[in-house]
């Protein structure tokens, strides 16, 4: 039996027929080299954003059920058409939806998890000789009512069929070749990376790097798929992500990552009792709003103040909802700032070894640039800055840790 491998490919590869030609012969080329293949696709270019604008050309908010009713209709006409290309050029191929495939998620509409993958049918086809296309983004439920995993969910599909197939590799095939120390559309140096941990591509997933989908990741971990990040365009290794990429023992700048979807809020003047974060985030929580670096300061005088930050887009719903409370919590003030940038370092033990965020604070600061927040874990060090010197900050922080030349040693 030959090995298998799941290959992704999301809209840009598919975005037009020469390119759906292109991934038709990528395709064949590897069932040529000896692999069973299983294609698991997005839907042709910008089709999910159409189908958005039309949805909500109907009704402003969807229902749910339809909305996934209609969003996983671009997913099938690309399988479909996939397939008609493999066939034109003699290789046989099989296109299958989700439900056929019986990728099972729980009820949620539009942001769905997966919770098994039966795929007796994909394994028939691939008994017979044949390559599976496989709807990604899409899942059923027991009762068969279609779902969708959100946006970017097909790197989530990919894996998870991955994972339930043994596959001996997942390879997200996306417009850039691999992961890179830092984004190189702000950073012209910074380099490709041979290999990268799971821990260390989800914190440059969640923080800002939108190469591979966070789920897809924390998927690839859970189950140890590994998963290798590359271009239809520039055929090479890419970059793999795997739990050996990195040894835990030497401290080490993997990347750098930042995001620009931040908003910070501070909540003055707070007589203090120990319930007050509770009280302050609880409301907040409440609203479905993630919050995420979290500071209070020493009490003064017997008052405190609680500075977070959350999502922008979610920024005025949560000022909304502190403006209600605040006043009951005898608050002196409630201030907020949608014009900062989260930027972080990534890499392995870093928590330890102080020297790593005691050299990124004096290169933002030789920068001039001011610290609004920091937040530390075993891979990471945040720091919240005004978003004005963001691609500064990168730079700077690229330069000062040596990534250039560090992921020169780390190519092929």
């Amino acid at each position: 039996m030959n090995k298998l491998v799941v290959q992704k490919f999301g809209g840009t590869s598919l975005q037009d027929l020469t390119c759906l030609n292109r991934v038709a012969n990528h395709i064949i080329r590897t069932r040529n080299e000896g692999y069973d293949v299983i294609a698991v696709v997005s839907a042709m270019g910008d089709t999910t954003d159409t189908l958005i604008e039309l949805a909500r050309s109907v009704q402003k908010e969807p229902a749910p059920r339809e909305y996934d009713m209609l969003l996983a209709t671009g997913e099938q006409v690309a399988i479909s058409l996939l397939s008609m290309a493999l066939q034109r050029e003699g290789c046989p191929a099989r296109s299958l939806t989700a439900s056929q495939v019986r990728l099972e998620t729980d009820d949620n509409h539009k942001r769905a998890r997966i919770k098994d993958i039966k795929g007796d049918a994909a394994r028939e086809a691939l008994a017979r000789g044949e390559v599976v296309i496989i709807a990604g983004f899409q899942g059923c439920t027991s009762a068969g009512e279609v779902t969708t995993l959100g946006r970017g969910g097909s790197d989530t599909s990919a894996v998870a069929i991955a994972a339930a197939f043994s596959a001996s590799e997942c390879q997200i095939y996306t417009d850039v070749d691999g992961i890179y120390t830092a984004d190189p559309r702000v950073e012209p140096s910074a380099r490709r990376l041979k290999q990268i941990s799971y821990d260390a591509m989800l914190e440059m997933a969640s923080l800002g790097a939108k190469v591979v989908q966070t789920r897809a990741v924390e998927f690839a971990s859970k189950y140890q798929v590994p998963l290798r990040v590359l271009s239809t365009e520039r055929p090479d290794e890419g970059t793999i992500v795997t739990s050996e990429a990195l040894l835990m023992e030497n401290p080490k700048v993997t990347g750098i990552a930042f995001s620009l979807k931040e908003a910070k809020i501070s909540v003055q003047g707070i007589p203090n009792k120990p319930t007050l974060p509770a009280e302050v985030l609880g409301p907040v929580a409440e609203a479905g709003i993630d919050v995420d670096m979290i500071i209070q300061n020493v009490p003064v005088k017997g008052e405190i103040d609680l500075t977070f930050t959350v999502s922008r887009e979610h920024y005025a719903d949560a000022m909304a909802i502190l403006d209600k409370i605040t006043p009951g919590l005898g608050a002196a003030n409630l201030v907020g700032d949608e014009k900062i940038a989260k930027i972080s370092l990534i890499g392995v033990g870093m928590r330890n070894h102080a020297m790593v965020a005691c050299n990124m604070f004096k290169t933002l600061a030789d920068q001039g640039i001011a610290l609004h927040l920091i937040a530390t874990s075993e891979i990471k060090v945040s720091v919240l800055v005004d978003e004005k010197y963001t691609e500064q900050g990168v730079r700077a922080l690229h330069n000062a840790f040596g990534l250039a030349e560090a992921a020169a040693g780390n190519k092929e």
